[in-house]
């Protein structure tokens, strides 16, 4: 989360007006003050077709109905209008109690299509190393020493290109159209 002043808008989105959006319950030590609007994702407190674009980055897996989240977003977008969704696959729980779910392409993709997108296009972020890479520099809140392993964790994301597939992923970017 960027703070920003309310009503700001950050560098990429110059041309646009940026409206950032908040349940306002996961961590105590963020400042919600910045937001726009204080709201739940199942029930936007905006009208239908009221944006020509939604980012969703790594907030699916808080909300326990993320069909209904797609579904509002595609609702407040409006006619042609895109989103873009980054889920996470591989990632450790956080914002406890309110993590809820993990990501698979597959299941990113039938969530998109349900809420009635199209042109879905779901591209995963990094393969195994990136993701071991992860888990390493994860591994130096349990000991100081973990940090004898940072040389390694920076240098397996150069391995990455060996993973074709891409299975083992830390999550997914999606795009779609409204």
């Amino acid at each position: 989360m960027q703070a920003l002043e309310k009503g700001s808008t950050p560098g990429w989105f110059s041309r646009h007006r940026y409206v950032a959006l908040d349940l306002g319950i996961g961590d105590t030590g963020w400042d919600y003050g910045s937001l726009d609007a204080i709201g739940d994702l199942q029930r936007l407190p905006f009208r239908d077709g009221s944006f020509d674009a939604v980012v969703n980055i790594v907030t699916l897996e808080h909300v326990r109905e993320p069909a209904l989240v797609l579904g509002e977003l595609y609702r407040a977008l409006k006619p042609g209008g895109r989103i873009l969704l980054v889920v996470p696959h591989e990632w450790e729980e956080h914002q406890q109690p309110h993590d809820y779910y993990r990501y698979t392409r597959f299941g990113a993709e039938y969530l998109l299509q349900k809420a009635g997108f199209r042109e879905i296009v779901v591209q995963p972020v990094g393969g195994y190393f990136r993701l071991m890479s992860r888990r390493l520099l994860g591994g130096l809140q349990f000991s100081k020493w973990m940090i004898l392993l940072a040389p390694l964790a920076l240098a397996l994301p150069l391995l990455d290109s060996m993973d074709k597939q891409r299975n083992f992923t830390l999550g997914f970017i999606c795009s779609a159209r409204k």
